[in-house]
């Protein structure tokens, strides 16, 4: 499960942009990495490889979690480039990751697509800095029932 906050941080967004106006709703598709990864073998293996690449190149915006968490092989990476390179300049991608994208080669093991993959996901992009996960927990500021002082009397 990904980390509460940063979710949100990539959720609330989407839900925002999932509702322009009363009645004219945004595709909006969130998915872990390891999940899309998996499908695109998947309907690689079954020969239907580009209806899924284009499905998801028609949502509006694809939000994907946690990637950077685990090794991708090269044929997962190079599916993952290929629904990258389909959304690219024509709609909204949402990457989240515990790593920093210098990081990212222990997840694309090939440096050359690694490169390609973080030239995709920042060319006009915006890059949002984790820096929630750098602060301390903030203390309780109410007291637990254990701590609390029974009235005088």
């Amino acid at each position: 499960m990904p980390h509460r906050r940063q979710r949100h941080r990539q959720v609330a967004p989407a839900d925002r942009a999932g509702h322009r106006g009363r009645d004219e709703a945004v595709p909006v598709k969130y998915i872990l990495a390891t999940k899309l990864v998996n499908e695109l073998i998947e309907a690689a293996d079954d020969l239907v490889l580009s209806k899924t690449i284009a499905r998801y190149g028609r949502v509006d915006l694809l939000c994907v979690d946690e990637l950077g968490d685990i090794e991708l092989d090269r044929r997962g990476a190079e599916l993952l480039f290929q629904v990258l390179t389909e959304r690219e300049e024509k709609s909204s991608l949402a990457i989240a990751s515990n790593d920093s994208s210098g990081g990212w080669t222990k997840t694309f093991t090939d440096p050359r697509l690694c490169a390609a993959i973080v030239d995709r996901l920042t060319y006009n992009g915006a890059i949002i800095g984790n820096r929630h996960r750098l602060l301390p927990a903030r203390p309780n500021p109410r007291p637990s029932r254990t701590q609390r002082q029974p009235p005088p009397g």
